[in-house]
């Protein structure tokens, strides 16, 4: 039997129940195959069904403000990803009249769809033979076949996608692509695979040479970057009102682009409440001598894939009425970082 009838068999007899699955509606399926980036399935099936009920079909979604796309992606990470499904969207309703493009060719051209998420769509929905290649593929492949070269090298990713076409089902596209997909999340895992039981294990290169652990190879990792947070949070006590406080909007490019955080401090190196005090007036416009504390007297590490923020949030009371105040009981309603999100779900005055 094959390589590719194998992975066929053992996908029937193993696939999941996703929420996804049976279904070839491509908003569906792009919308599945975004959130999974970067993204175990297990934390991303809520999202997924949060979002078909909020925006059941790609007009909904175009047509959708950015801070309700951004407050529903909240916590999955990556936002340029929710931006980029918004904009496309857009795109899908502008210039495709509402309907997805029914091949390759076209859905590459889409904004945030590679080649693995153009394979995905193009295979699964319109049954177009084109093989995909991600995480789970290349690590199948890569043990499999005993193949040393880097995944992430321009003539690794160039030899994977060769090989894949050449060893995919073409008759049976649609369920030969998720089930190689499957098989890498489920049977040929990156720890503890299950040799014991696989059914390509009497012809897979690595087991027979003792190297499935080694394999895939990836070239070294980007260096990770130290960055110092510290969040003002200022709270204004005017008498006989609602506590307020300040939510800014970040511009520009950046990993956390058109989410909300409050008034941001950043330093060189980790500092203390009397140089939070000293660089007051360069970051709010107090009119008083406010009351400024350290939130939980903890510094919160908070990792990213390229940087970790070492993160205190300080706590600013004072008497000064702020134009741009913003309800402190309102809070929660705006899309932010997770970072910013886990401290306004224990904050209490």
């Amino acid at each position: 039997m094959s390589f590719s009838k194998k992975i066929l068999l053992w996908y029937s007899e193993n696939k999941r129940n996703l929420p996804w699955r049976g279904t070839k509606d491509p908003y569906k399926i792009w919308l599945s195959e975004i959130m999974l980036q970067q993204t175990r399935v297990a934390q991303g099936i809520p999202y997924y069904l949060r979002f078909v009920e909020n925006f059941p079909t790609v007009n909904h979604l175009a047509q959708a403000r950015e801070e309700k796309v951004l407050k529903l992606w909240q916590g999955l990470g990556y936002y340029s990803r929710a931006r980029n499904l918004h904009a496309t969207a857009k795109t899908v309703v502008d210039q495709y009249e509402g309907q997805f493009p029914n091949n390759y060719s076209e859905l590459i051209k889409l904004k945030g769809i590679g080649d693995y998420t153009a394979s995905a769509i193009a295979s699964i929905c319109f049954n177009e033979p084109h093989p995909v290649v991600d995480g789970n593929v290349y690590r199948v492949l890569a043990r499999y076949f005993e193949v040393s070269l880097p995944i992430n090298s321009g003539k690794g990713i160039k030899y994977f996608k060769s090989l894949a076409r050449e060893v995919m089902n073409e008759e049976h596209i649609r369920d030969y692509n998720q089930g190689i997909m499957e098989f890498g999340a489920i049977q040929c895992t990156p720890k503890k695979p299950k040799c014991g039981d696989c059914p390509l294990s009497d012809s897979c290169k690595a087991l027979q040479q003792g190297r499935i652990q080694e394999l895939p190879i990836k070239l070294g990792k980007t260096k990770v970057k130290k960055r110092f947070f510290n969040y003002l949070v200022p709270i204004s006590t005017e008498p006989n009102t609602a506590p307020t406080t300040l939510m800014i909007q970040r511009k520009g490019k950046g990993i956390w682009e058109n989410l909300f955080e409050f008034p941001l401090m950043e330093s060189d190196t980790e500092i203390g409440l009397e140089e939070v005090e000293a660089n007051l007036k360069n970051t709010l416009k107090l009119t008083d001598k406010p009351l400024v504390y350290q939130y939980k007297d903890e510094q919160i590490v908070h990792k990213l894939s390229h940087q970790h923020l070492y993160t205190k949030f300080w706590i600013v009371k004072t008497n000064t009425v702020f134009e741009a105040g913003v309800a402190l009981k309102e809070i929660n309603k705006y899309p932010v970082p997770v970072l910013i999100a886990d401290f306004i779900n224990t904050f209490k005055i």
